[in-house]
């Protein structure tokens, strides 16, 4: 990575304003369901402590649609916070304005102070400089942490940047280092698992992956549009019609590149997408009119992990199914457990494949699970990262 983190830089006795995600499920009582996101930056707030800064910390919560709305709240976080960093965590009532300039001017080295939701101003969204300013003020030095919304030109995220010196936290240094190494330096054989609704959704993942990987497996509602390109009858499946053509293209580059791209051979169809819907396992090619594909078969889930046993490197981005009906969550599951026992570097890419392997209880099993579903994606299609972006460079920072 070649930007410049909290390590390199002088932060005691400064002002350092951290963008985290903390972005957390809550039940109805405002407890805090998963606090995922919240431990995975413990070890730049424990570092930025040990060295004595005054920590600024900002995130958004849901969407409040750029209105204070209570229910999005992050004093609930503020208080989680405090008992795993086993002290004092300020909160602010707002983000910007007098009172939280004063609350972060009289911070001493070492104190913890949390904005409140960054997104209860519309400005954060947009983006707006004058907005990006206020934040600045309130510090000396830009920490980015929040890998979940690296992908997001706001004004916590990158705009902020442009007034105060930015750099990487560990959280985020951890993501591009396994991610950049998986696209730019992968040890072979280099299998990527790419599932979801659509097409349209992963098709710049998938041609920005083709070059690089020796497998590519197709599972998920995009695995019909490319049943289609192969001339099958997919009944009431979800198919991108408009994708079809491109999902034939992808098939032919494949074998120009001499990539092995596997879609299903069998599919568990319903007659109805619900998740008490009758289901039967078919053959791909005989998926009868009237039904739905929600999950891989039996037979694919075989052929599926033949191909992640010898593995050296592993990326999976989507579920292979309707994994949040039980009856259509086996194949997600199956590939969830293959790739955990995988031997080689294996890498899932956020959103619902985190989701799954934490409900299959594989995540210490996995090398890396990415805090970030949209950022990670981005970052597999080869995309520029604006919050990474306005980072400082390593070699401009030498050449100051």
């Amino acid at each position: 990575m070649n930007k410049l983190t909290v390590r390199d830089i002088d932060v005691t006795g400064k002002r350092v304003f951290v963008r985290v995600d903390f972005n957390v499920p809550m039940d109805e009582a405002k407890n805090i369901t998963n606090d995922k996101r919240i431990t995975a930056v413990l070890p730049t707030l424990g570092y930025l402590r040990e060295k004595g800064a005054k920590i600024i910390l900002a995130s958004h919560l849901g969407r409040p649609k750029g209105k204070v709305n209570p229910k999005f709240s992050l004093a609930p976080v503020a208080k989680r916070l405090a008992a795993l960093l086993h002290t004092e965590v300020k909160m602010a009532p707002d983000c910007v304005g007098p009172v939280v300039e004063g609350l972060a001017a009289g911070l001493q080295n070492g104190e913890v102070l949390l904005l409140e939701n960054v997104r209860f101003h519309a400005e954060e969204e947009a983006n707006d400089p004058g907005f990006a300013r206020q934040l600045a003020q309130l510090a000396d030095i830009f920490v980015n942490d929040a890998f979940g919304v690296a992908h997001r030109a706001h004004a916590s995220t990158a705009g902020i940047a442009a007034y105060i010196p930015g750099v990487a936290g560990f959280l985020l240094e951890k993501e591009l280092n396994f991610l950049g190494q998986a696209l730019a330096r992968p040890e072979k054989p280099f299998v990527a698992i790419i599932g979801g609704a659509k097409v349209s959704d992963k098709i710049g993942v998938i041609e920005n992956l083709l070059a690089k990987v020796d497998t590519l497996i197709i599972g998920g509602g995009m695995a019909n549009t490319f049943l289609r390109a192969r001339g099958y009858q997919t009944g009431k499946s979800l198919v991108e019609e408009d994708k079809v053509a491109l999902a034939a293209q992808t098939l032919a580059k494949a074998r120009q590149y001499g990539v092995s791209l596997l879609l299903p051979v069998d599919v568990v169809v319903a007659d109805r997408f619900a998740a008490d819907a009758c289901f039967r396992t078919v053959l791909a090619e005989e998926i009868p009119a009237g039904w739905q594909v929600l999950d891989i078969g039996p037979a694919t889930i075989i052929a599926y992990k033949n191909a992640l046993q010898d593995a050296k490197t592993i990326v999976w981005n989507g579920p292979m199914g309707v994994f949040e009906f039980e009856n259509f969550a086996q194949g997600t599951y199956a590939v969830a457990k293959a790739v955990a026992e995988a031997q080689g570097i294996s890498i899932v890419g956020g959103g619902d494949s985190s989701a799954a392997i934490e409900k299959a209880g594989l995540s210490d099993k996995i090398t890396h699970v990415s805090t970030g579903g949209g950022a990670s994606l981005k970052f597999l299609e080869g995309k520029e990262l604006k919050g990474i972006s306005a980072l400082r460079d390593k070699e401009t920072a030498k050449g100051e």
